[in-house]
């Protein structure tokens, strides 16, 4: 059979469809963002409902066909729609431009996320989902923060205005404006959370406001070029500041906001950011230089040249070498590892460098990006061979260079393209154990812990007491604790735990999996009420405290 959409003359482009064969249900996505839900084979419409002004590019049902879930390109949203109810299960959408600021809370549970959109996000690190979004802003938003408790989110914008945001009420509660109108291009507040201080791009000048009462308690004169960022010292009442003007100025909170000191840069400085414990200022400027200062005594400490780690290969078209073309690239974010050996850099690049502070070495590499085009791409170039393929017209063939093999691949037209992802912001959680950066590609999560939370307590025929007793003989002893949690029985639980050696206790408490860690120590909690093996006891909850207490904490 055939059936037509447009009978009703709201000629509309049919996007996606897809069909369930259990209910023979028919859903089908539309550009102008409506769907119709259609029984098969009598194409009797069941409901029509838009979702949204942009075109539904991806429609799926679940196995049971309660569920249907839409993805809409053009807003980056994903819905999930249980249509007997008429109600939402699942409603998140990203940022509709590039994000290009980030910060975590203090606990490392949530990041905050800002793009040129004009909209502020949270985001729950552990389920990746969005749960508040704050639309106030009337422009881009340069830069966001958390205060130290964690529970005020405040952001700076294009539109001229910082604005204080509550995640108890998910209010905007405070808004600081300067006398003049004038773009904000970055944003600090200090370790109380009482003093909020934001710079501007057009004006040269920087703003500070008490939090408690909105008011603007001083406008800092001195920088001859726009304000790229602001860094408050941790522990100190100096605020840093860095300006296109080559040049890093002290300002001393407690001396009515004098310039305590000026460090004078070879080029333009991009980013400033104190380590954790306020005693060096790092420095990242246009020439792709970081520089380490300690700032009592005004002394450069070390320096990171590091425009080559940031050198990508040269594509087909490009007109000039990698090596000149690395020339033009820099750092424009900063973060230091929260025990301050260690710096993570990011720039208009595909790659995240972590550099050793002390050493002035690259420890690590991060290639954010490999997403190359699938018609072709070159990374390793060869001039000589390289022949002008683009004359105006299509061209029906290629030759791929690769190690000094020459390939001839064919195609109807071909697009050289590479995409690189751009860095744009990054941080690092202040539990030392993640970091976060916003690229062109999304919002990217890094951790040291694998995450994996979920574990069913599945008893399957291999989980019995014989085979608990035999996998313990065999010295296997993590997995003999985990078979014997499954079981479940108090005594064979106990019997596990006191057949490990006291010299084996770490490694078995570094291997064991998370969800069982709660669990033993549970068990452990109780078992100190009878047992007479007290040191023992304790020698395990002490690793297992060391080890996994900061994850325990955060949950």
């Amino acid at each position: 059979a055939r059936y037509f959409f447009n009978k009703e003359g709201d000629f509309n482009n049919l996007t996606a469809a897809a069909y369930h064969k259990k209910t023979h249900l028919l859903v089908t996505g539309f550009a102008s963002g409506v769907f119709h839900l259609h029984e098969l084979p009598d194409f009797n419409l069941i409901h029509s409902l838009s979702i949204s002004d942009q075109r539904i590019a991806s429609i799926s049902i679940n196995c049971t066909g309660d569920w249907i879930a839409f993805g809409c390109s053009g807003l980056g949203q994903l819905l999930v729609w249980e249509w007997q109810s008429e109600s939402y299960v699942l409603k998140q959408q990203g940022h509709f431009n590039s994000m290009v600021s980030l910060a975590y809370s203090p606990d490392g549970q949530y990041i905050v996320t800002g793009g040129e959109d004009g909209k502020v996000k949270v985001w729950n690190t552990s389920s990746s989902f969005c749960f508040v979004t704050f639309t106030e802003h009337n422009s881009g938003v340069t830069a966001v923060t958390f205060t130290s408790t964690g529970y005020v989110v405040l952001s700076a914008s294009l539109d001229g205005t910082v604005r204080a945001f509550d995640l108890h009420r998910y209010r905007n509660f405070r808004t600081f404006t300067s006398p003049r109108p004038s773009q904000f291009s970055c944003l600090a507040v200090d370790s109380s959370g009482e003093i909020v201080a934001a710079g501007s791009q057009d004006s040269f000048e920087i703003f500070i406001w008490s939090m408690q009462s909105g008011r603007l308690l001083d406008v800092l004169a001195g920088h001859e070029g726009p304000i790229s960022s602001l860094s408050f010292n941790p522990m100190k009442c100096v605020l840093a500041s860095a300006s296109w003007d080559k040049t890093v100025k002290l300002w001393d909170m407690l001396d009515s906001w004098r310039t305590k000191e000026t460090f004078i840069i070879n080029s333009d400085v991009l980013v400033v950011a104190f380590r954790p414990d306020g005693k060096e200022l790092a420095v990242a400027a246009l020439n792709g230089q970081i520089t380490f200062w300690d700032h009592d005594s005004a002394v450069q400490t070390g320096s990171i040249e590091g425009r080559h780690d940031l050198q990508m290969g040269r594509k087909e078209l490009d007109k000039i070498t990698a090596k000149q073309a690395a020339k033009g690239k820099s750092f424009t974010t900063l973060c230091y590892s929260a025990d301050g050996q260690s710096i993570l850099a990011g720039g208009l690049s595909k790659f995240v460098c972590i550099y050793n502070v002390k050493e002035q070495i690259l420890m690590k590499k991060f290639e954010i990006s490999c997403n190359h085009s699938l018609d072709a791409m070159e990374v390793f170039c060869v001039s000589k061979e390289m022949k002008n393929y683009f004359c105006g017209h299509r061209t029906t063939s290629l030759t791929f260079i690769n190690s000094g093999i020459l390939e001839d691949y064919h195609y109807s037209s071909v697009s050289i393209l590479e995409h690189i992802s751009l860095l744009l912001n990054i941080v690092i959680s202040l539990l030392g154990r993640s970091w976060a950066a916003t690229t062109t590609e999304g919002l990217l999560l890094y951790s040291l812990d694998s995450g994996l939370m979920f574990d069913p307590f599945e008893l399957d025929i291999d989980v019995t007491p014989s085979n608990i007793r035999k996998t313990l003989s065999q010295k296997e002893y993590t997995m003999a604790i985990v078979m014997a949690f499954k079981l479940n029985e108090k005594k064979l639980i106990q019997e596990v735990i006191e057949a490990v050696p006291s010299s084996e206790v770490d490694v078995v408490c570094s291997s064991l999996p998370d969800l069982y860690v709660e669990k033993l120590l549970e068990f452990l909690a109780s078992a100190f009420e009878t047992s007479c093996h007290l040191e023992f006891y304790l020698i395990w909850v002490h690793k297992l405290l060391m080890l996994h207490g900061q994850k325990l904490k955060t949950r």
